[in-house]
């Protein structure tokens, strides 16, 4: 059995052939009709290597491309390919070899050979929609090959036997057991599957130990399971009724496949009985998924009224009578779209060969827009590989379960187990004084457009960290008793990937003078010049984010010139300072302004011993101390004197 796909899911189409002379020739096109592909691809087989003469080329070219459409029905893209070939070398009349011999080469990962198959086939039939579709995959791809999403991907080992296992389904939102479907061989049944050469399907479960550790899987209790195919499952919201797909088999009749329900009592599971979804006894239906609320059943069926291939449906299962309904051209299309998943009431996964992919049954979400229709998306590397992808289903959060045959060149189904990791998305930085010294017990606040507000202790080295989102705006404050308020603004990336953000905060203390950096003046002016700007409006903000402060400037200068012309001088500095912070905005009775001339000498903080080692900590640069020193070293002594710092002066302004 292979994923109900063959024959639960791609056994859903049958090949409409006819058979060709001879009796083995016609036991092999009655088994490909049946669906019975394994079978039908070894009789196959054996009549082409019995051709072996010049005239037998034309219906070893026919040979060879039914004997590619079953390795194609069984999901071996490697062997289907080499079919599909050598029936192009023999000319094979049939042009769909090129089409299906671009979707074998796209789901083996050889993209640049399958865009030439679909280009010579698309040249035959313009408006073919798969073959376009499988172009724009197989270009998308190409390009694409190293880049991939974050989720991560690996192969669930506990759940996979030798042979196919797939379409996994938890049973409820406890997320502790997960039903699948399974061909190994502790199956029920004892006869192998004319469709896949596997024995046939049954459906198994695995429950979390209370370390919450997966168990070793096991058959489900009850009489669920028989002699004949069983797969791909879905529940209600109680767990207590499943959904599930059966195979339809009698003697020379065409395979097919429906849906049966089946009742959990004491942890075992009913007989199933087959769920009547139309009068139609002809068309299949499977792959069903039940929407979160239980109010409505999505299938897969290739009835008529459809798109094309495999279209996916659904029904209401409270009020079936005339709900049954396509999900349109938005979500279906020529191709096969199956396994269709209900993550919520406007999020739907299904898995599709129609829409543009990797290759072969590719994973997409789909969700429903606000005009009705549906945004389909890809789901990309790694959820999706070039081989068939399809059954996903959640567990918590972005993590869960799919079915893969990716790597496996038998086409066998495994699967694999999916997370998408956290973002790591981090603010860090440190909380200092003007002395780049850590001030002690300040408290960040960090506010985002998300609705997200964190408040965080700086530690004793001043440092701080904070968890973000991406591409949010934050505004963040940090403050301490005795300093004043420092407020930033800053946004995350959109970008999916880790990545940590430095910003650090400088509290001004009020007990003590704060110098203002950058603040340049024309020489022997008053006048500022343009490049000041920048250190002016970052006063003017922290006198906005502190409203209740009122403050001295203070202009200082140099040792050099006459006391009267320096107090002058630093005088009209001071007061164009706070010209300017008026100009911006700032309350004029928050504002005073004073020059100190060369009365005031800077005394070395630690900052300063750090930046200037010739000075050490509490040395005043007074004109004495200046005096003594080399030429060089009285310079700097003179830029450091020449400043304009701020005072508080009060911390309880009111604006009446």
């Amino acid at each position: 059995m292979k994923k109900i796909i063959a024959p639960l899911s791609i056994i859903l189409a049958l090949a409409f052939l006819t058979s060709c002379g001879g009796a083995k020739m016609s036991t092999a096109n009655e088994q490909l009709a049946r669906g019975e592909y394994y079978d039908a691809s070894r009789t196959y087989r054996k009549i082409y290597n019995k051709l072996t003469k010049k005239e037998d080329r034309k219906l070893r070219g026919e040979v060879a491309f039914k004997m590619a459409e079953c390795y194609r029905k069984l999901n071996m893209s490697a062997r289907a390919a080499a079919a599909y070939q050598n029936a192009i070398r023999y000319h094979y009349e049939d042009s769909t070899a090129l089409l299906h011999l671009g979707e074998m080469l796209q789901a083996d990962g050889k993209y640049v050979p399958a865009m030439k198959a679909y280009e010579e086939y698309l040249a035959k039939d313009p408006k073919s929609a798969i073959a376009k579709n499988g172009l724009v995959g197989s270009r998308i791809a190409n390009e694409s090959r190293k880049r991939k999403s974050r989720y991560e991907v690996k192969q669930a080992k506990l759940f996979n036997s030798r042979r196919a296992d797939f379409a996994p389904m938890y049973l409820d939102k406890e997320y502790d057991q997960l039903y699948f479907t399974t061909t190994n061989e502790k199956v029920t049944g004892t006869k192998k599957s004319e469709i896949t050469g596997m024995k046939k399907g049954d459906i198994w479960f695995s429950k979390k130990n209370e370390r919450g550790e997966w168990q070793r899987p096991e058959p489900v209790e009850g009489e669920l399971n028989s002699d004949r195919d069983e797969g791909i499952v879905s529940f209600t919201p109680d767990g207590q009724t499943m959904y599930l797909t059966k195979a339809r088999r009698e003697p020379n009749a065409n395979t097919g496949v429906e849906i049966y329900t089946s009742q959990r009592s004491d942890a075992k599971w009913s007989a199933p009985v087959k769920l009547e979804i139309t009068a139609d006894t002809i068309s299949s239906y499977g792959h069903p998924a039940v929407s979160p609320d239980g109010t409505y059943l999505y299938f897969t069926s290739d009835m008529p009224g459809g798109v094309g291939g495999r279209d996916i449906w659904r029904i209401n299962l409270k009020e079936r009578a005339g709900s049954l309904e396509n999900l349109g051209e938005f979500i279906n299309t020529p191709g096969d779209e199956m396994f269709p998943y209900v993550r919520t009431d406007s999020v739907l996964y299904f898995a599709s060969n129609g829409h543009p992919g990797l290759g072969g049954l590719d994973i997409f979400r789909a969700e429903l827009t606000s005009s009705g229709g549906w945004s389909v998306v890809n789901m990309g590397a790694p959820i999706n590989s070039p081989g068939d992808d399809f059954g996903i289903t959640f567990g918590p959060g972005e993590s869960g379960f799919l079915s893969s045959n990716r790597g496996d060149g038998r086409g066998y189904d495994h699967i694999y187990s999916f997370v998408l990791p956290e973002l790591n998305i981090w603010l860090s930085g440190w909380v200092l004084d003007h002395d780049e010294e850590p001030v002690p017990n300040a408290v960040i606040r960090i506010v985002g457009d998300d609705g997200s507000n964190q408040k965080e202790v700086a530690r004793d080295d001043g440092s701080f960290k904070f968890k973000l989102q991406r591409g949010v705006r934050y505004v963040m404050l940090a403050g301490a008793k005795g300093y004043l308020n420092a407020k930033q603004e800053f946004t995350s990336d959109t970008a999916e990937e880790d990545a940590e953000y430095g910003v650090d905060f400088i509290l001004a203390s009020i007990n003590k003078p704060v110098v203002i950096e950058n603040i340049f003046y024309d020489f022997d002016k008053a006048t500022l010049r343009p490049e000041s700007k920048t250190a002016l409006d970052e006063m003017a903000q922290v006198m906005r984010d502190n409203p209740n402060i009122t403050i001295e400037m203070a202009s200082h200068t140099d040792r050099w010139g006459d006391d009267k012309y320096n107090l002058d001088l630093s005088h009209r500095r001071a007061k164009s300072v706070i010209d300017y912070l008026i100009s911006v905005g700032i309350a004029p009775d928050r504002l005073q302004y004073q020059g100190y001339g060369e009365s005031r000498p800077k005394t070395i903080t630690k900052k300063l011993a750090r930046e200037h080692p010739q000075f050490k900590e509490g040395d005043i640069l007074n004109e004495e101390y200046v005096g003594n020193l080399s030429p060089e070293d009285q310079e700097v002594a003179d830029q450091i004197n020449r400043r304009t710092e701020f005072q508080v002066l009060s911390i309880d302004y009111q604006m009446y």
